[in-house]
């Protein structure tokens, strides 16, 4: 996937969590949740922006690892708002599996990059 269409994604995927998260009930953890979830998702996106800005390979790299942390923490919040019925299945399916693909493209251009550099 080209550089371009990342950046588009992750950021695309990271406004889907916000409004996911912004259309929660008003519960305590609800709330605990809408913030977890705004933090790492929004974080997906930044950081991948500033993988592309990298200095040096050592630093795309663990730009990359922060990314896949991020949408991975991602993937925990809308399958814990999904096993809590804060949200329809049927509302988190599509964005729960957005999650895991942004994941797995992470993983695999972090792969890359480590063969790369040696």
């Amino acid at each position: 996937m080209a550089e371009w269409d990342l950046k588009v994604r992750t950021t695309d995927f990271s406004h889907r969590c916000v409004k996911a998260a912004l259309a929660l009930p008003d519960s305590y953890l609800a709330h605990h949740i809408r913030k977890q979830l705004i933090r790492c998702s929004t974080s997906v996106a930044a950081n991948y922006r500033a993988a592309c800005l990298a200095q040096s390979k050592a630093a795309f790299i663990a730009k990359l690892s922060i990314c896949i942390e991020e949408s991975d923490e991602s993937c925990f919040w809308i399958e814990f708002l999904r096993d809590e019925n804060l949200m329809l299945e049927a509302k988190l399916k599509d964005l729960l599996s957005e999650a895991k693909q942004v994941t797995s493209i992470l993983i695999a251009s972090r792969k890359t990059a480590l063969e790369k550099k040696k």
